[in-house]
């Protein structure tokens, strides 16, 4: 598919298989606006995209997604960017790992810190952008998923008993593939396709040695996975689809359950402070 012309944004994009795509994107033609938290790395990434396209006028939107207020902040940010976005990356994310010990976490809101970080903060952002996706469509939302997936335990959504890390972070995957169906299929006709992915198993990324594992993978691999999916001709208008990797496949059943993502839908709403009825 050919970008020029074209924006697009990627989450989590200043390292790993997030600065590869958007490295990628920048050198297809595209204008791309990247999303980090620290800005050496994000100044590097963007010098990157300057050099491999020096006419679009590419741009660092910073923000910590562990916050729904800095969430809203990065889609205004964004906003004020661009009046068009073609391409939407959510591939920022927190691993197992806790960041200090192996305790429970929760984000700035109060919220278990994988589901608000891995899940909630794209549910919000691209509810925040989605009338300019719309108004650019035909477009392409794009959520980086993983093949560790655990269904939602509706009882208990935050993990506040028995919690473990690698639980919280499976459902948290989980969760964006029932978003990624459930918003298929409410933008069924509008030219916006929805679609997840496993990009790749232990690639040789931060997230992957923080949690003690060992690479089997290449953040390549990952980027690759994608961006098929962000901008491959044969792709056009598949919605509601699950990858891992280049193939397509089938996720957890809980995903395919109606009621689960109506029920996960109307809770998410609530956590992010989006009216009812969106």
């Amino acid at each position: 598919m050919s970008l020029t012309g074209k924006t697009a944004l990627v989450t989590g994009a200043t390292d790993g298989v997030g600065r590869l795509v958007a490295e990628a994107l920048a050198r297809d033609g595209a204008r791309v606006l990247i999303h980090g938290r620290n800005a050496e790395r994000g100044a590097a990434v963007l010098a990157n995209l300057k050099a491999a396209n020096s006419a679009a006028r590419h741009a660092l939107c910073r923000a910590d997604l562990a916050s729904l207020a800095k969430v809203r902040g990065l889609a205004a940010d964004v906003l004020k960017q661009t009046d068009r976005l073609d391409i939407l990356v959510n591939n920022a994310g927190v691993g197992s790992a806790s960041r200090g010990g192996s305790g429970r976490e929760t984000s700035r809101d109060g919220h278990e810190l994988r589901f608000a970080v891995n899940y909630l903060a794209p549910f919000l952002l691209t509810h925040l952008l989605l009338p300019t996706i719309r108004r650019s469509a035909p477009a392409r939302i794009v959520n980086v998923s993983s093949a560790g997936q655990q269904p939602i335990d509706f009882d208990d959504v935050m993990l506040t008993r028995g919690y473990d890390g690698t639980r919280a972070y499976r459902q948290s995957k989980l969760a964006q593939i029932l978003f990624t169906v459930e918003l298929a299929q409410r933008l069924t006709g509008s030219g916006v396709t929805v679609t997840c992915l496993h990009p790749a198993t232990y690639m040789n990324t931060t997230m992957v040695r923080t949690a003690g594992h060992t690479p089997i993978s290449k953040v390549e691999d990952g980027a690759d996975a994608v961006l098929q999916l962000a901008a491959a001709p044969a792709l056009e208008g598949k919605t509601g689809l699950y990858f891992n990797r280049k193939q397509e496949t089938r996720a957890d059943a809980q995903a395919y359950d109606a009621r689960a993502r109506a029920a996960l839908w109307a809770l998410s709403l609530s956590l992010s402070g989006l009216p009812a009825g969106t």
